[in-house]
């Protein structure tokens, strides 16, 4: 018998070893990915929202009584890379879910890949209206206003100026296209009989402003509506001040009192366009005093638009997944559905319906002051007040569930 308890106790310490539990992950791992090569002007301030927001976190105790790790890659501004980049997330970096994105078509590629592999996944910035309506699936929310959140955003100013003839811009990929479905079908029941003399679809990042301004002209519209940005709209600017285009024409346009892409145009910013944009500079709420107090501190900068949809990326994900109490997948989706969520623009909530979130945007018209482009005479839209019934949103998302 005594020779025998060693080999007893051998089997037994080795049978405890096998079942003990597998050492407890260090840190909560949540994957980012965005086109940063190719956009940086929005995506360089989205970077430095997203590493105040997990130092805010950290500091503050961490997530689920970890670390929270942000793990990020550049999709390459490319789909099918986008869904490569997001499987080496998950599957190597062992990521508990995935957000981001720039672009719309990217947006889509990552929503499938969601979709289809269970993975949560908050989209930030892609603003088309399939990613939470036609093509939206389970495992998807996303976080910005959509171009029909934002077209309709515009609209009351574009119906109060009773403009007949109406030209359109904007560039030939799902964003823009998403964006001038919107303003169709919503101006045409909103004003019946109004016309669309002209479309010019470019292609991205590619314009031929010379080319664009004098089609524009030509058709002799009362009225633009633009959707390009970034160095699109700082040619297209350029171009129409020079040969006189938004002389006495009503001009709507998306992003465009953005400062990322207001800013680079300096004393050449047109005036009196309505757009949506981010007066950061005059926003007196409380809750954006103290994001603009910790932003400016941390970077000795002043933000972006994009430095609040990073910052509210991950305090979206924070909230979630502390309301989970887990990072599972299907725990998140109950969670996101209806969450609430504090930012610099005020209180907001995911809609179980259709996982839009509905914050907002401010709407101005744009302006020079001190020979600064500005916005002036701006408000702030609640995204909720934008949105459809959520009896409308079953027919516009007939099987993402």
């Amino acid at each position: 018998m005594t020779s025998r308890v060693p080999l007893v106790a051998l089997v037994a310490a080795f049978a405890t070893g096998l079942t003990a539990p597998a050492p407890a992950q260090e840190t909560v791992k949540v994957g980012e990915l965005n086109s940063y090569k190719s956009q940086p002007a929005f995506l360089e301030p989205y970077k430095r929202g997203i590493e105040l927001a997990v130092d805010e976190i950290n500091k503050s105790g961490g997530l689920l009584g970890r670390k929270l790790e942000v793990i990020s890659r550049d999709d390459g501004g490319n789909p099918g890379d986008a869904v490569r980049v997001a499987e080496e997330l998950v599957t190597r970096e062992g990521v508990t879910a995935l957000a981001g994105t720039f672009l719309s078509n990217v947006g889509l590629a990552v929503t499938e890949y969601a979709g289809k592999n269970k993975v949560f996944f908050l989209a930030a910035e892609p603003l088309t209206d399939k990613i939470t309506w036609q093509n939206g699936n389970r495992y998807t929310f996303r976080l910005r206003s959509s171009t029909y959140m934002q077209v309709a955003m515009l609209m009351p100013d574009i119906v109060a100026a009773q403009k007949k003839r109406w030209a359109l811009v904007y560039p030939n990929f799902e964003y823009g296209q998403s964006a001038v479905a919107a303003f169709k079908t919503m101006l045409s029941a909103k004003q019946p009989g109004v016309e669309f003399v002209t479309e010019q679809a470019t292609p991205l990042g590619k314009l031929d402003a010379g080319a664009v301004v004098q089609a524009i002209d030509d058709a002799k519209p009362d009225a633009i509506f633009n959707v390009l940005f970034g160095a699109d709209l700082a040619k297209l600017v350029r171009e129409g001040n020079t040969r006189g285009l938004f002389k006495d024409r009503f001009v709507a346009s998306l992003l465009s009192g953005e400062p990322e892409y207001l800013d680079p145009l300096k004393d050449e910013a047109p005036v009196g366009w309505v757009v949506t944009g981010y007066p950061w500079y005059a926003i007196t709420t409380p809750e954006h005093k103290a994001f603009l107090a910790a932003y400016q501190a941390r970077f000795n900068d002043y933000p972006r638009l994009g430095s609040v949809v990073g910052y509210v990326t991950i305090k979206s994900l924070v909230a979630g997944i502390a309301k989970a109490g887990g990072t599972e997948p299907d725990k998140l989706v109950a969670a996101f559905a209806g969450l609430k969520v504090d930012g610099p623009f005020g209180p907001f909530s995911f809609r179980a319906s259709d996982h839009q979130a509905t914050m907002g945007a401010y709407v101005g018209k744009t302006a020079l002051k001190d020979g600064k482009p500005v916005m002036v005479d701006f408000k702030y839209v609640d995204g909720g007040a934008v949105l459809p019934s959520d009896a409308d949103v079953k027919k516009l998302r007939p099987a993402a569930d």
